[in-house]
């Protein structure tokens, strides 16, 4: 999984499967574009994402979040809530905070 964390007004963590970077999902009036340069930050082990999302949460940070693994990992970081997730052309995805 890759992570990447960005600062703007506040905190952005961006967290996508690994086989998902560079790839877009359309399904309705929905999509989403797994980009590089959003995305692809550091490539991480489950532990070390799960981690990361518990501290940036600390930090009152904002998660977008996409891809079977990365979501999960957001669930068991408890930054992501079963209800919060969506899926768009099959791709779970979870956005904002808890």
């Amino acid at each position: 999984m890759f992570v990447k964390i960005h600062h703007a007004y506040r905190i952005i963590v961006a967290v996508a499967d690994s086989d998902l970077i560079g790839k877009r999902f359309e399904e309705g009036m929905r999509q989403i574009d797994i980009r590089a340069n959003f995305f692809a930050g550091e490539e991480l082990a489950e532990k070390q994402i799960i981690e990361l999302l518990q501290d940036m949460q600390k930090e009152d940070a904002t998660f977008n979040i996409v891809g079977k693994k990365s979501v999960a990992a957001g669930v068991k970081a408890r930054v992501v809530s079963e209800e919060g997730i969506f899926y768009i052309d099959g791709v779970p995805v979870a956005l904002g905070l808890l």
